[in-house]
């Protein structure tokens, strides 16, 4: 069983920068695939980024590529997402994800474990 941890929301104005944090338990952290996923209010979980077990390969959907930044640090069991140049569209809830299999996946269906979610709002 592992359990996740996000922290590092809040509110910012269009333009600033947040890093979101998620904590893991267990010992097999740096065996998982990790990922972050987004839900605005009244639509479907989407993809936001992941990261493979040792962070050689990373992922994104062309909305927050060149401004998200997703990284991992096996020793503290954490995985980050640093957001620069944050849009308003970038508002939702902010769920981080684990996965024990070894493909990086986008589809939230494919992940195993889920945090209870980090709200990130950016007024315009």
């Amino acid at each position: 069983q592992v359990q996740l941890v996000e922290s590092g929301g809040g509110l910012v104005q269009a333009g600033d920068s947040l890093r979101l944090s998620c904590t893991t338990s267990g010992r097999t952290f740096s065996r998982y695939v990790m990922g972050w996923f987004r839900q605005a209010s009244g639509k479907e979980r989407e993809f936001v980024a992941a990261i493979s077990w040792i962070g050689g390969k990373a992922d994104y959907p062309d909305s927050v590529k060149g401004r998200f930044t997703i990284s991992r640090d096996n020793v503290k069991n954490t995985v980050y997402l640093q957001m620069n140049s944050l849009k308003p569209e970038d508002t939702a809830v902010y769920y981080c994800a684990a996965d024990s299999g070894i493909v990086v996946h986008t589809t939230p269906a494919d992940y195993d474990y889920w945090g209870q979610g980090t709200q990130v709002t950016v007024s315009s």
